[in-house]
């Protein structure tokens, strides 16, 4: 979680309407950022980047909110809104090209499958319907 990330989270978050969709937009962002990291043949140390990324949560939004209460939105129907959203799609792709938009729908299930690792139940719902109905579209928009 370096200066440069942190800046343009904050740059996104900014372009929310109002308090609740800046914040939401800002934990989907986020939440999209760490999932991303996890993805190299690097070891991680949990501890650390979980630490970074509590650091600036806690100084953006206040006391409450950690990475894994981020993650735990990001498994749930209230991300919908965000992510139907093609104002947070357009947002999201203008200020974190690192993360590409179609690379979502695969981060997302993998965190539905933390989540179904950690539950033990089997991701349903409108969260994990949008996420099968993007994997549907792949193969189209690639042709």
């Amino acid at each position: 979680m370096n200066k440069a990330i942190q800046d343009k989270l904050l740059a996104l978050m900014r372009e929310g309407r109002d308090r609740a969709e800046s914040t939401d937009w800002f934990r989907v962002a986020l939440g999209l950022f760490y999932l991303a990291a996890l993805m190299t043949d690097e070891t991680i140390d949990f501890r650390k980047v979980d630490r970074a990324f509590n650091r600036f949560i806690y100084h953006t939004l206040g006391r409450g909110h950690t990475i894994t209460s981020v993650l735990q939105y990001m498994s749930g129907a209230k991300v919908m809104p965000t992510v139907e959203s093609a104002r947070f799609m357009d947002a999201f792709q203008r200020h974190c090209p690192e993360v590409p938009v179609a690379s979502i729908p695969f981060l997302l299930e993998l965190n539905l499958g933390v989540a179904k690792n950690l539950s033990g139940l089997a991701p349903a719902g409108p969260l994990a319907d949008w996420i099968g109905r993007r994997k549907g579209e792949a193969p189209a928009a690639g042709a």
